[in-house]
C-alpha cells in the first residue's frame, strides 16, 4: 500500500496494521485509509498509533488509549545525573568496570552471527519460551535486515564475544527511536550488559537529536506491574499514553469494535488470574528444561 507494508492478522476477524506498528506511523491517514479500503487486502478493522510527542487525539476515528514506555532525551549527562537514580547509575557503569565494551556495529554477517549466538543461549526467558531460540542463521539474518535505512545496531562485547545487542529503529522523522530488540546473555547478567546497552542507546539518541527513546509499552493489557516495567522505570522510562485508532471497514469490524472483540483474549482476563497462569507456565518450563538437561 504505497510505501507502507500492511500486516493482516486473524482468520474470522481480520485486523490490519502497519508492518512495524509502533516504529512506523501515518502522516496523512485519510488518503491512506481511502486507498486501503479500495485496493488493499480484505480487512475488517484497521488500526494505527499516533507518534510522540502528539498525545492529544488528532483525528476523529474511533480510538482507545495505548501507551509507550518512553524516555525523553536531552543530553546523556542529564539522563545519567537527573533521570535515573543512584542504583541505576551504578549499573550503567558496572559493565565497563567488568571489561564489557559497548559500540555501534554495522549490519552484516558478523553482527548477525553474534545475534544468533545470543538468541540461542537459552530456550526460556522471563518464565516463558523465548521465541527467537532455535532459529537458524538465515532466518535471523532476514528478520534483522528490516528497516536498515533507519536502524542502529549496538553490541556489548566481552573480548571478541558479543554478549548482548540492541536494534534501535527510528521513525521516519527521527523524532522517536524504538528498541526493536534488546537481548543479553543470561550467563553474563552479573556484568550488567543490558544496562550498558540502554546507556549507549541514550547516548546515540542524544547525539542524533532524537527526542524520545521508546522501550515498547509500559503497560501490557491489564498487567500493571512487572519486573520489566520496574527495570524500565529505574532507567528513566515513563508511561506516555497515545491514541490508537480503530477504523472498521466491514460490518464485522463495526460489531467487533462495539463488543470489544478486537482485544486479545489475554487482555480480557483479570490480572490475578493471569499472574497465577504465568507462575504455572514458568514452573512448567523450569521442570521441562531441567528434565531435558538431566537426560542429556
Amino acid at each position: 500500500m504505497g510505501e507502507k507494508e500492511i500486516r493482516v492478522d486473524g482468520r474470522l476477524l481480520r485486523i490490519g496494521q502497519l508492518e512495524g506498528d509502533g516504529y512506523e506511523f501515518l502522516e496523512a491517514p485519510e488518503p491512506f485509509v481511502k486507498r486501503l479500503r479500495e485496493s488493499g487486502p480484505r480487512i475488517d478493522l484497521f488500526t494505527f498509533m499516533q507518534r510522540l510527542p502528539n498525545t492529544t487525539p488528532l483525528y476523529s476515528y474511533p480510538m482507545e488509549w495505548d501507551n509507550f514506555a518512553a524516555l525523553p532525551i536531552t543530553t546523556y549527562d542529564y539522563w545519567l545525573m537527573k533521570q535515573i537514580g543512584f542504583k541505576a547509575r551504578n549499573k550503567a557503569k558496572q559493565a565497563q568496570k567488568k571489561g564489557v565494551v559497548v559500540r555501534e556495529v554495522p549490519f552484516g554477517e558478523e553482527l548477525v552471527r553474534g545475534i544468533w549466538q545470543v538468541y540461542n543461549e537459552c530456550p526460556v526467558r522471563q518464565g516463558r519460551r523465548f521465541w527467537h531460540y532455535g532459529k537458524d542463521f538465515e532466518t535471523v539474518y532476514r528478520e534483522e535486515a528490516t528497516f536498515l535505512d533507519r536502524s542502529i545496531f549496538v553490541g556489548a562485547f566481552l573480548g571478541e564475544q558479543m554478549i548482548g545487542f540492541i536494534k534501535l529503529v527510528a521513525d521516519e522523522t527521527w523524532t522517536q527511536a524504538g528498541l526493536m530488540n534488546i537481548v543479553s546473555m543470561i550467563s553474563h547478567r552479573d556484568k550488567a550488559p543490558t544496562n550498558a546497552l540502554i546507556a549507549h542507546a541514550v547516548r546515540v539518541c542524544a547525539e542524533r537529536h532524537i527526542s524520545y527513546l521508546v522501550y515498547a509499552q509500559f503497560v501490557y493489557g491489564s498487567k500493571e506491574h512487572s519486573s520489566i516495567a520496574d527495570f524500565k522505570e529505574r532507567n528513566g522510562f515513563q508511561r506516555i499514553d497515545v491514541p490508537r485508532y480503530y477504523i472498521p471497514f466491514t460490518p464485522l469490524g463495526w460489531a467487533a469494535l462495539r463488543c470489544k472483540f478486537h482485544k486479545r483474549m489475554v487482555d480480557r482476563v483479570p490480572e490475578p488470574i493471569l499472574a497465577r497462569l504465568r507462575d504455572l507456565r514458568a514452573s512448567w518450563y523450569a521442570r521441562k528444561f531441567r528434565s531435558a538437561a538431566e537426560a542429556s
